[in-house]
């Protein structure tokens, strides 16, 4: 794939890409690894897409594949986040994020999301935020369409409990 090619697949996809892997890693750090690896791996398939939405579902299998081998690797399983060393100690100092246009409830939603497992985050992320179908959601998952369906029912149910009852509709 040439360089002009991959720029407009990046420039297209790659918002969308990050945030799944984002709902899967649970911090930017190594989603954005888990994405570098996938477009790395675009870079270099010899596979023919058939339009850019396969590549864009391609390239979700991939990122998702990434993510699942960071958190087997033995380096995760035996090392703990500078984030999460910070949040133990009560003086750290506290990391200035960027102000976002999103109200609170919007936020709120957003930092629900990232707290729940990865296999409920990610339905409702491509349902929801990437407006995929059920029957999408199954094929790029490799699940069951009613397995999607239970998967987004058990998502809703523990955004409500997270949120509480009147929050989520």
């Amino acid at each position: 794939m040439d360089k002009e090619k991959i720029d407009y697949i990046a420039g297209k996809y790659l918002d969308s890409v990050y945030h799944i892997a984002v709902n899967y890693c649970k911090n930017a750090e190594d989603a954005e690894d888990a994405v570098q690896n996938a477009f790395v791996k675009l870079m270099t398939t010899d596979m023919v897409f058939n339009d850019d939405e396969h590549i864009h579902r391609w390239l979700i299998k991939v990122t998702i594949n990434e993510c699942k081998m960071f958190w087997r690797s033995f380096w995760r399983r035996n090392t703990e986040s500078l984030d999460a060393m910070y949040e133990a100690n009560e003086n750290h100092p506290v990391l200035m994020q960027e102000e976002d246009d999103r109200t609170e409830l919007a936020q709120a939603l957003a930092d629900a999301v990232l707290k729940m497992p990865a296999k409920y985050s990610t339905v409702i992320h491509l349902h929801y935020y990437e407006g995929y179908s059920v029957e999408e959601i199954a094929d790029i998952l490799g699940l069951t369409p009613s397995n999607v369906t239970i998967r987004l029912h058990r998502g809703r149910q523990k955004l409500k409990k997270l949120l509480g009852d009147g929050a989520v509709k």
